[in-house]
């Protein structure tokens, strides 16, 4: 199918499909769907263009990335939701990718829908920035597995149905190789949640405490002990995500038209270094998204990096938004509150912005990824590598 038949199908697809009145363009993908999104994504879905590069058999229709990225798009321009789970789904892709037959025909279709929220059950108060010393532990029991621990700065953690769970089921080989990964049912008994007051008052944020809480055996990805590399699937496809913007303006408009009628409405679009700044990142934003581009059709192993530069350049657009409107509001920006929106909105996107720069991984984690695997620098020294995770525990609890 060439590039002009494919648009033809999906736009004639789309005129004889009314959506709902109420679409979901700003809706997370953390949460679930309202029931007549669910009902207009399974339409969708059923059309093969909510997942277009996925193989047939799980609901695709087998396209290139580039093609893939077509259908998003049409989707886009008529403002519907539903396309495009392919890249934006963790739990849908991760699912799809390793997981058991059982646990796809029970809830693949659910995360390409919305139907099930998740949340991202990685971090540990020891361990977050080195996601390979996670303690929490998951005991095989029979049919199940029985796990112990605590995660911290998970979101939507409160909503979620399932929790992509990062956990430990061997002691006794080098840390990276004693991971698995599970799909954890959050709503039962076992698992505490504790919303995190953060700096922009909001609590998406959690800790989460986790007794003796159950996990079907189905629910494993891959294999016990290759957790490791499910993680960097997964971490890749949230390294995306928040490389285009996911932390970005909430109102959907263009941000760099938001800069230029701030900057208008104040008098100072003439100011000469507040027009180049104001161009400098229109120029940035427009160069991440051509990486983004380039990071979807490179290989497995030199994706997940451009990932990270993606990543990595918009934490750097955020911060750089925040002080363009600081400099553009002068003194005002010190204001805050209904009385000022301009100015509360500075503040509160200043904040937010942090989100992108710990999230997924720190900046300072996506800095080594691009220096090791992008420029090729040596690998920084990690003694505990080699060997096995009980012992590094020790070795560190003597230190301390």
């Amino acid at each position: 199918m060439t590039d002009e038949q494919l648009i033809a199908d999906v736009r004639a697809w789309i005129a004889a499909n009314p959506a709902p009145a109420a679409a979901d363009a700003g809706h997370s993908d953390f949460l679930r769907s309202p029931p007549d999104i669910i009902d207009w994504r399974e339409k969708v879905h059923a059309a093969g263009y909510a997942v277009p590069s996925w193989p047939v058999r799980f609901g695709g229709l087998g396209l290139t990335p580039r093609q893939s990225l077509l259908v998003e798009q049409e989707f886009k321009k008529a403002g519907l939701p539903g396309s495009g789970v392919d890249r934006t789904s963790i739990p849908a892709n991760i699912l799809m990718q390793f997981g058991t037959d059982e646990a796809r025909a029970k809830l693949l279709d659910r995360f390409v829908t919305g139907a099930s929220s998740f949340c991202l059950l990685y971090s540990e108060p020891g361990a977050g920035s080195d996601l390979a010393s996670v303690r929490t532990r998951a005991d095989r029991d029979g049919d199940h597995y029985v796990v112990n621990g605590q995660k911290v700065w998970t979101s939507s953690a409160m909503d979620a149905e399932y929790g992509l769970l990062l956990c430990r089921t061997d002691w006794d080989v080098p840390k990276h190789a004693g991971l698995s990964f599970l799909l954890c049912p959050m709503k039962q008994e076992g698992i505490e949640i504790r919303p995190i007051h953060q700096i922009t008052g909001e609590r998406h944020f959690n800790e989460v405490f986790i007794d003796d809480a159950k996990v079907p055996a189905e629910n494993l990805l891959a294999q016990e002990g290759a957790g490791w590399k499910v993680m960097q699937a997964a971490l890749g496809y949230e390294r995306l995500i928040m490389g285009e913007g996911a932390t970005d303006r909430h109102d959907g408009g263009d941000a760099g038209l938001a800069l230029i009628a701030l900057a208008k409405a104040n008098g100072k679009i003439d100011d000469p270094v507040i027009r180049r700044d104001i161009a400098q990142l229109i120029a940035w934003r427009r160069l991440n998204d051509l990486n983004a581009a380039r990071a979807k059709t490179a290989g497995d192993g030199q994706g997940a990096a451009l990932m990270s530069l993606g990543k990595l350049a918009m934490s750097r657009v955020l911060h750089g938004d925040a002080r363009v409107r600081r400099d553009i509001l002068g003194a005002r920006s010190l204001l805050d509150g209904p009385a000022f929106p301009d100015a509360r909105e500075l503040n509160y996107h200043a904040l937010f912005s942090y989100i992108n720069s710990i999230g997924g991984g720190t900046d300072q984690i996506q800095r080594n990824i691009i220096g090791e695997r992008i420029l090729g620098l040596p690998r920084e020294v990690e003694t505990d590598r080699a060997i096995p995770f009980r012992q590094s525990m020790a070795v560190a609890g003597s230190a301390g």
